[in-house]
């Protein structure tokens, strides 16, 4: 397949219907509520009827309620209630005003506040607010009062990153990721309400992190930091592998906060968010696997590779990067069409249209992907939307559902 045709409106909505086409309706869990996110990624079989893990849940009803923000199959707006429901009946903790980690069915398995997961929370009810999901306004809102109350430090303009289940003991332990996701919650919060007070928290967040902060290593995002955000070049180098926190750069994330940065230059343009846009993604090329493709998972600062592995979200985040600078500049359409062109032959399965989520560097698929944090989709659904509504700002045809106004960016 040509790799020009993910131009096409039309071709990208169909991208989004197979991603929730392959979760749908297996993903529904009549036993105890919500979901059940783990599918293998090969043929779609349930392999742990019982975890309910935070993120999973928050970026699943992300999903079905960007599907019925976007005119998709009818079936998405009650999925997208379901797991609404649940994040906020089975996930939240009533008592202690937090959202559970880990579940298993609906006894608590993990308490720890993250910060992270209190973030994709956020974003979950923003798309359920822009799908007119009832109740969704209410947990948008209690879900920003936590973040507000218990991991924003005014004074560094950042999120702390966890605290333990009784909120008694936060953790000196600074990241990256946790802010960057809440800056992509608040810009899909403001994005649904038109509310500054989300635009303006997405903005001093991008500003502290992008600018300040990676300024201590050379406008490079390092991953890991002390409580007083100095880059702590030490943290998991043992551990280069690790789930969440692996020791490195990560060029996903520099492509990941290229696209934040474009879309917070959409809603409040300056000189410097697209700027640093080209910038990041520009770093993230730089650790493209000229032999084998992708993106390496983690990298040294001269771009030798750390994990050689290639992720299916460093990828779609990336897709979703390059579309938004190829408005600015055309040269970036390269660029877009090479990625997909990668994605479409190694990532994407051709039965059911899923992304696999890892591979080798020599594009093997290494061992089934199994775990209890899944990825629901999230990643090349959302870049897909990304990437359509670029197209269509351009004015390219191939129109591809009954809702036009949707805008998303994150």
């Amino acid at each position: 397949m040509r790799a020009t045709v993910y131009r096409r409106p039309a071709m990208l909505w169909r991208q989004v219907r197979d991603v929730l086409n392959f979760y749908y309706p297996d993903c529904l869990d009549d036993r105890f509520g919500g979901y059940v996110a783990q599918l293998d990624e090969r043929t779609g079989h349930v392999y742990d009827g019982e975890t309910k893990h935070l993120v999973a849940t928050a970026r699943a009803v992300h999903n079905f309620g960007v599907g019925a923000a976007l005119g998709g199959p009818d079936w998405c707006r009650p999925a997208a209630e379901r797991g609404l429901t649940f994040l906020a009946n089975a996930h939240w903790d009533a008592d202690r005003e937090g959202y559970d980690w880990v579940l298993e069915g609906r006894e608590t398995a993990d308490d720890t506040r993250y910060c992270y997961g209190h973030a994709f929370v956020l974003l979950a009810a923003a798309r359920a607010v822009e799908a007119g999901i009832p109740g969704a306004r209410a947990e948008l809102d209690r879900a920003f009062g936590v973040i507000d109350e218990r991991f924003w430090e005014p004074d560094r303009g950042l999120c702390a990153d966890r605290a333990d289940g009784g909120w008694e003991t936060l953790a000196t332990y600074r990241g990256q990721n946790a802010n960057m996701h809440t800056c992509e919650a608040m810009l899909a919060g403001y994005e649904a309400t038109g509310e500054a007070a989300f635009l303006d928290r997405a903005y001093r967040i991008a500003d502290s992190f992008v600018r300040d902060v990676a300024a201590q290593t050379d406008g490079l995002l390092w991953e890991h930091y002390t409580e007083d955000w100095e880059p702590d070049l030490s943290y998991n180098r043992d551990e280069p592998r690790h789930q969440f926190r692996p020791w490195g750069y990560q060029p996903g994330h520099h492509a990941e906060w290229a696209k934040l940065l474009l879309v917070l230059d959409r809603h409040r343009s300056e000189d410097w968010p697209a700027e640093r846009a080209r910038e990041l993604f520009d770093a993230a090329t730089d650790w493209w696997d000229d032999e084998f493709g992708g993106f390496y998972y983690t990298v040294e600062a001269d771009g030798e590779p750390v994990v050689a592995d290639k992720y299916g979200w460093a990828v779609a985040e990336a897709i979703g990067a390059a579309a938004l600078l190829s408005e600015r500049d055309d040269d970036y359409l390269a660029w877009y069409d090479r990625l997909w062109a990668y994605a479409d032959e190694h990532f994407v399965n051709p039965k059911y249209g899923n992304w696999y989520e890892r591979l080798s560097r020599e594009n093997e698929r290494d061992g089934p992907n199994r775990g209890t944090a899944v990825e629901p989709g999230y990643h090349p659904l959302n870049n897909a939307v990304v990437a359509m509504e670029s197209f269509e700002r351009r004015g390219d045809s191939g129109a591809y559902s009954p809702y036009s106004s949707y805008s998303s960016g994150v």
